[in-house]
């Protein structure tokens, strides 16, 4: 009975994963509707940051649903919305920002650091430190050593 109700928390934790925002206004046409959320599954929400606008309940997303569908109602290709997003809101509001020169820092700069890193910490290993090697000790010394072993068995 216990494994029955984790599985079932479990399962409405999975199902809530693939939950996309229902509006009462979508597009009548099943072909133009699913346009409308494969070109709204592209594109972030400004304040949630991290979701696209189909799975955001903000204000904003709602407004911007409208919009994509307007344009999808109206005729417009996914490249034609998608330029009309990116020139009002630029390219943050696209989830997959494009390569270019501007973003091209944010798109290498993992790569870079990771790079960067790998070779200091393949030279620090490599590197045997020369002047740190133990002198031999002198006949003094290997005296002076024996005499403290002999006085700590005394």
């Amino acid at each position: 009975m216990r494994l029955f109700f984790i599985s079932l928390i479990y399962s409405a934790f999975c199902l809530n994963l693939y939950a996309i925002g229902v509006d009462n206004d979508q597009l009548k046409n099943p072909a133009q509707e699913a346009q409308a959320q494969a070109i709204m599954m592209q594109l972030r929400c400004l304040v949630c940051q991290n979701q696209s606008i189909v799975e955001s309940d903000a204000d904003l997303a709602h407004d911007l649903r409208v919009i994509v569908r307007e344009k999808v109602k109206s005729g417009q290709t996914e490249k034609q919305i998608l330029a009309f997003m990116t020139n009002r809101y630029g390219d943050w509001i696209l989830l997959k920002p494009p390569f270019k020169a501007a973003t091209a820092l944010l798109w290498l700069g993992p790569l870079i650091l990771l790079l960067i890193g790998g070779i200091l910490v393949f030279r620090f290993v490599r590197k045997k430190p020369a002047g740190d090697a133990p002198s031999p000790l002198s006949a003094e010394e290997e005296q002076r050593i024996l005499q403290i072993l002999k006085e700590g068995r005394e």
